[in-house]
């Protein structure tokens, strides 16, 4: 256990040929922008099939555990694998959607995950 954590709160990220880090588990509040049109779906937005793309990238890195719009509300929920707040910040901003104002992050925090497993 590192800094209060619990088991699973924590997890070691390992690329090839670069030094061992541990990267915590953020959950990430993200809500329709301005950009956003009511009138169409989810799939119907602007730049969908780039947003779809970016997003599945993110999950594929291991970067992204889980992702899903929150039913009943504008907003979305993911829960990223990150170094720091300023990583997710940075990483988020080349998503189309945050560019072209249809998503803006409300919230960063860290999350104590007490039971379960984020490791695969």
């Amino acid at each position: 256990m590192a800094s209060g954590l619990m088991p699973g709160s924590m997890v070691r990220a390992e690329a090839p040929g670069s030094p061992t880090k541990m990267e915590l588990v953020f959950v990430v509040l993200r809500s329709r922008g301005p950009a956003w049109d009511d009138s169409k779906p989810l799939e119907g937005q602007a730049d969908w099939p780039a947003h779809a793309a970016f997003m599945d990238a993110l999950f594929d890195q291991r970067f992204a555990a889980l992702v899903g719009p929150l039913e009943g509300t504008r907003d979305a929920l993911l829960v990223i694998r990150a170094s720091s707040a300023s990583e997710i910040v940075e990483r988020l901003a080349s998503d189309p959607w945050t560019t072209n104002g249809l998503l803006v992050t409300k919230q960063i925090s860290p999350w104590q995950l007490r039971l379960g497993s984020l490791e695969a």
